[in-house]
């Protein structure tokens, strides 16, 4: 087979110069046709997009053509013409077939439609899926945005750990790390585990945030973002939660709520625009398939401005509803954890437009977020989406040490494990802000699946980490 260099399909479907010889690679989606001419639709993964290889059936050895099946990796040398039919610009009249890898008869991916759930089972092989390869690509062109968006402002990128001493929501729900032998653990003398024999020589965990960590950066550096994996032990087969996802947590020095309120508007509309301008061709498929309003409530939250409403404004909003006939699963009081169900009404059905809500009774929140002067409340900010609910959490931080230190004591989390963040309140302590932005809720939206389990290559949840 004469040697040409591959052009990727998302290139090739854009040239016009016909009658070039081109090579392009990829697996076999469908094949059909006559006795005489079969089409081929071939895909790289580049675009959701195929091109269309015409295949004179008298130019080829039969024995060749048979192991043609759908999901057979193939090389193709041909002739780049101009397509008559509807939807692309360009086909391949081809020359010369290699088959690079054979697919058994046995393979599941076959032309009929597959149900999401399905496809979880077949998690090594979903990729290959239009809608898969539309999600990640989406997913790979969010993370690019995420760092572009913060470069462009100054913003550094601070890696940190993923093996921490310490609960940073202080919810305990944490996946331990270990080297001791579960077969035979080692005790101290009040029956206990031993963990000074432990690689760490301490109890240690999987994080749930970069948080703290970057607070400590925020105040160094000036303004970072994290980005990374984050693990939570809780018990959950819900479509929203995963026990492994990703974070991305910028925090700022010198930034009040305000100014937090601000970059997080800012960043997720920045966001959401890149995919608009980036990822056409995937988001209509998924529009098509899935979500028949998602590129039209993607462009509306661009263009609106988000509504600022308190905590106080939203349970008042939210009774009213009650006192009017409806019907909410969980309740409605001041002091309540809001619910998903209560952010959706306040976004879809009363304001109409997305939530950024504040001063939350500190009683619900972190420890580590300022108190507003009514000793109620904090200076807290959630951003409320369409379909979603939450998706942006974050705070003015407290920055007075004994103020702090008294919030860690009423919750009652030990100080052996948070010496060090109180430590930077004592050493030139600075007013700062951050919030933490769920990638895979971010793609929830931007990609109108419904399960969070359908936005990450490969879902940990209980029960569940067999790729």
């Amino acid at each position: 087979m004469e040697i040409i260099s591959r052009t990727r399909i998302v290139d090739l479907l854009k040239r016009e110069d016909f009658g070039a010889m081109v090579n392009v690679k990829g697996w076999v989606r469908t094949r059909r046709g006559s006795k005489k001419v079969n089409f081929i639709a071939l895909n790289d993964g580049s675009t959701i997009n195929n091109v269309q290889l015409v295949v004179d059936l008298g130019e080829f050895d039969e024995e060749l053509l048979k192991k043609i099946t759908t999901g057979a990796c193939i090389s193709v040398n041909g002739v780049l013409t101009e397509s008559m039919g509807k939807g692309q610009n360009a086909e391949i009249q081809v020359k010369e077939i290699e088959v690079l890898g054979v697919c058994d008869s046995s393979f599941p991916l076959q032309k009929k439609g597959h149900s999401l759930e399905f496809l979880r089972e077949i998690a090594h092989l979903r990729p290959r899926t239009n809608t898969f390869g539309a999600v990640f690509r989406i997913r790979h062109n969010m993370a690019y945005a995420i760092h572009k968006y913060f470069h462009d402002r100054g913003f550094f990128y601070f890696h940190t750990p993923l093996i921490t001493g310490s609960d940073a929501e202080g919810a305990g729900e944490m996946f331990q790390v270990t080297t001791l032998d579960l077969n035979n653990v080692p005790k101290d003398e009040n029956g206990k585990i031993n963990y000074k024999e432990d690689f760490f020589g301490k109890e240690a965990n999987l994080t749930v945030s970069g948080q703290l960590e970057g607070e400590l950066a925020a105040t160094a550096l000036g303004a970072i973002y994290t980005f990374g994996p984050t693990f939570r032990a809780e018990n959950s087969n819900t479509p929203r939660h995963l026990a492994e996802f990703w974070m991305i947590e910028p925090e700022v020095a010198f930034n009040d709520n305000n100014d937090n309120m601000n970059l997080a508007e800012d960043f997720i509309k920045y966001c959401v625009q890149w995919a608009l301008d980036n990822c056409m061709d995937d988001l209509k498929f998924l529009n098509e398939h899935f979500d028949k309003g998602l590129i039209e409530r993607l462009q509306g939250v661009v263009k609106v401005e988000f509504k600022r409403a308190t905590y106080t404004e939203g349970i008042k909003v939210l009774e009213e509803a009650v006192a009017k006939g409806h019907k909410f699963e969980f309740p409605v009081y001041w002091g309540a954890d809001l619910a998903s169900e209560h952010e959706r009404f306040l976004v879809e059905e009363h304001y109409k437009r997305p939530v950024i809500m504040t001063d939350y009774p500190k009683e619900i929140k972190a420890f580590y977020m300022k108190q507003n002067e009514d000793g109620k409340t904090v200076r807290g900010m959630d951003v409320l989406f369409p379909k979603i609910g939450e998706i942006i959490g974050g705070s003015e931080r407290e920055v007075d040490y004994d103020t702090l230190m008294q919030r860690v004591e009423e919750n009652h989390i030990p100080l052996k494990d948070m010496w060090w963040y109180l430590d930077t309140r004592k050493y030139g302590s600075c007013p700062h802000s951050g919030f933490g932005l769920g990638f895979e809720r971010l793609l929830l939206f931007v990609t109108g699946m419904s399960n969070i389990r359908d936005v990450i290559p490969f879902p940990r949840t209980p029960n569940n980490a067999d790729f």
